[in-house]
């Protein structure tokens, strides 16, 4: 049986968001925690954080048992930039780009 947790919209370029998910696809639920909990980047925090609602999805919807589910797929697709300007010099303006991402994981046995 397959669980999926989506996260829509976080304030995280998709290409650190893929170095997170590359360390932890495919491992146990419990690796990928103990993985996620002592790394230095942002993007852990988030992952970690719904990695944690898959695990209670799987648990109260599907009634699967937690020490054998698996990270099974973690995607981490572009989402839609929030685009600023910045002022510059004689009138000009930079733009700055904040990007965005959406993540789907997917736990199951």
């Amino acid at each position: 049986m397959q669980t999926v947790a989506k996260l829509r919209g976080v304030r995280l370029s998709a290409q650190k968001g893929r170095l997170v998910a590359d360390q932890i696809r495919g491992l146990s639920v419990g690796n990928a925690i103990k993985l996620l909990t002592f790394s230095p980047k942002k993007g852990a925090g988030i992952v970690l954080k719904l990695l944690e609602s898959a695990v209670a999805n799987a648990e109260h919807n599907d009634g699967s048992d937690i020490d054998e589910l698996l990270v099974q797929t973690i995607y981490v697709d572009q989402g839609t930039s929030l685009k600023r300007t910045s002022a510059r010099a004689k009138g000009r303006g930079n733009r700055i780009v904040k990007p965005t991402c959406h993540i789907l994981l997917t736990v199951g046995n």
